[in-house]
């Protein structure tokens, strides 16, 4: 496997994201608010974006170029991406990935900050979504750095 680097994106990146999104025929979009990251091998070949709310972070927009799934890309890229986060770490998910995110150390929860609450009743109403969270320790903030490769 190419060596892949995992990395936060700077404000003149966001554009890569949004044209790797664009490459795969996703809906998703480079939020203009949070922390973009994304794993690169010569180009982007995921990505997530975390954005602060109260008491953590919301995980969202994981997206994996389906050449790269199944080695492990993504649990890397969540792991970097998650150092130095204090708190929790929320997402929502389809009740089929939940295996995969409880293996990032990830439970189902109905304790959100009311922002994420409302949005996900909303999402709610037109999709099955579980919401997810993994509480962050100073333990895990303790890796210098935001460029590793994975």
């Amino acid at each position: 496997m190419s060596q892949i680097r995992a990395s936060a994106l700077t404000p003149p990146e966001r554009p890569l994201l949004n044209k790797f999104y664009r490459s795969l025929a996703s809906p998703m979009r480079a939020s203009a608010q949070g922390q973009l990251w994304v794993a690169r091998a010569e180009a982007i070949v995921a990505a997530l974006s975390l954005t602060p709310v109260p008491g953590g972070h919301w995980l969202t927009s994981l997206l994996v170029d389906p050449a790269w799934r199944g080695r492990g890309v993504a649990r890397q890229l969540i792991a970097q991406a998650c150092i130095d986060k204090l708190g929790c770490i929320w997402l929502f998910c389809h009740p089929d990935l939940e295996g995969f995110y409880a293996a990032q150390g990830f439970e189902r929860t109905e304790t959100l900050p009311p922002v994420l609450a409302e949005r996900l009743a909303r999402y709610q109403r037109s999709k099955p979504l579980l919401a997810l969270a993994r509480a962050q320790s100073s333990e895990e903030g303790s890796s210098p750095g935001n460029n590793t490769s994975v």
